[in-house]
């Protein structure tokens, strides 16, 4: 099995950032207790850890941007056969006491992600199917927008065994594919629109997608697109939150 681990935002102002996203989602924010780094944990309502909060290194490339660890055996030799595969190492790996071994590496499209050889075997819970049942502030969808989903979807295919689960048709950007993780539904490849930005959107679950969208402008963010009805009843939008970093909600129309 390989869908997503833990997620992370790179933010050009942490404090403001993990403000807008506990008051949007509900989010509780806490210290990761790591000597010598500012690294900010989030947790959902319930009190499960998803992800991370962190200030982006100055001089990195790109802007603000949530980012998504993948599990692999050896992070040395996944690092290897992606670089050979087109891939690109961005941060080479190294290991953190009590958490695990990871490296920063980008797919042959260019889009980043981390992989993570975790220490010990805790199933992690940072990323919940899609209607398998109450994931507020978990992760439920993954979106890779890509200017190339075939090339996108072979390079995972090869690296991470994931496979093409049917999909639905978005006229001239083609068909959006499910990918599925063995059973589990991870998310979708689309096609990049015209001034779209290609890349990784992680959609987060909310309670009350009317609510959640009113509260995204309030704070400062900016709703791209949506809420609009998606498969199951639930609604989708996709925002950038006021630094710049992208990211989608879904939940019910209460």
């Amino acid at each position: 099995m390989a869908n997503f681990i833990w997620y992370e935002l790179l933010t050009d102002d942490a404090v403001a950032a993990q403000d807008f996203y506990a008051r949007l989602i509900g989010w509780q924010v806490g210290d990761s207790g790591i000597s010598g780094i500012d690294y900010r944990i989030l947790a959902t309502p319930e009190g499960e850890a998803i992800g991370g909060v962190m200030q982006r290194p100055p001089g990195s490339p790109g802007g603000p941007v949530w980012l998504g660890y993948l599990p692999v055996v050896d992070v040395d030799e996944s690092v290897e056969a992606i670089v050979e595969d087109g891939g690109q190492l961005l941060m080479p790996a190294w290991t953190m006491a009590g958490v695990g071994r990871m490296a920063l590496v980008t797919d042959p499209l260019g889009a980043p992600f981390y992989l993570m050889a975790a220490e010990g075997d805790q199933p992690s819970r940072a990323f919940v199917e899609h209607g398998t049942g109450e994931a507020t502030g978990h992760v439920v969808w993954n979106e890779r927008i890509a200017s190339d989903p075939d090339r996108a979807l072979a390079f995972f295919g090869r690296h991470f065994g994931w496979v093409h689960q049917g999909g639905m048709p978005m006229g001239d950007l083609g068909e959006y594919r499910f990918i599925a993780d063995g059973p589990v539904m991870l998310g979708a490849l689309m096609g990049c629109p015209p001034g779209g930005t290609p890349g990784w959107r992680f959609y987060f679950a909310v309670a009350d997608i009317d609510a959640a969208a009113a509260r995204v402008t309030e704070l400062g963010g900016t709703i791209e697109y949506g809420p609009v009805e998606i498969p199951g009843g639930d609604f989708s939008m996709s925002a950038v939150d006021p630094q710049g970093a992208r990211f989608g909600l879904v939940g019910r129309r209460k």
